[in-house]
């Protein structure tokens, strides 16, 4: 996966759709509250853990990652790559490529942010419903399944991991259609970091030899 926008989130391109009518009201609920909560924060570090299954179970790749949030603001650091966004701006930065691509921000408001991960993709294209819930530790967890309308995407369902009383996301597990599966593990949620917005805009002159590839 070339970022973490293009793996994640498959789950979030420009969907059109939904027919609420036939998803289940509870999962709704559930969904509302994890994004009524995120909403109620003014910036938001996260920790995840990246990992790829294929068919057999057996991993084929395992990343860990951060992610930078404040209002439309965020910053991605994940294996090889960093993205940089100041809400006008992106820009993704291949290290091992020494080479950084920027681009605008899409006006189009379907378009991807990683703050829609956390708020509004489910409202569009998918139909959810609650599985249950489980005692792990002290949380219980609730699952939600979340099957997209569009038969043409490259997966065919997605697992979604609430804690119940925390109302954040836990885990997300995306099944592609060719059997492999790509796994989301979100954790050290850090609600009350105040990041200067410099820390959203990529500094070329802290990047001596970089080549910049300039889209915009």
């Amino acid at each position: 996966m070339k970022n973490f926008y293009l793996s994640v989130l498959l789950l979030t391109v420009a969907f059109t759709g939904l027919q609420a009518q036939k998803s289940d009201p509870e999962a709704k609920k559930v969904l509302d509250a994890v994004s009524a909560k995120f909403k109620t924060y003014k910036a938001v570090q996260v920790g995840f853990l990246y990992s790829i299954e294929d068919a057999k179970g057996k991993v084929q790749s395992k990343k860990t990652g951060t992610l930078l949030m404040k209002g439309t603001k965020y910053k991605v650091t994940f294996g090889d790559q960093e993205i940089y966004s100041d809400g006008k701006t992106t820009w993704n930065y291949d290290k091992s490529a020494k080479e950084v691509t920027v681009n605008n921000v899409s006006s189009d408001a379907n378009a991807f942010t990683p703050q829609k991960l956390f708020t509004s993709f489910y409202d569009k294209d998918f139909l959810y419903v609650l599985n249950g819930e489980k005692k792990v530790g002290a949380k219980t967890l609730q699952e939600i399944q979340l099957t997209p309308t569009d038969k043409s995407k490259a997966f065919h369902k997605v697992y979604l991991t609430v804690d119940k009383n925390a109302k954040t996301i836990q885990s997300t597990k995306i099944l592609e259609n060719g059997g492999n599966k790509i796994n989301y593990t979100l954790n050290n949620m850090v609600t009350t970091v105040n990041p200067a917005d410099a820390s959203f805009v990529f500094d070329v002159k802290k990047y001596p030899g970089v080549e910049v590839v300039d889209l915009r």
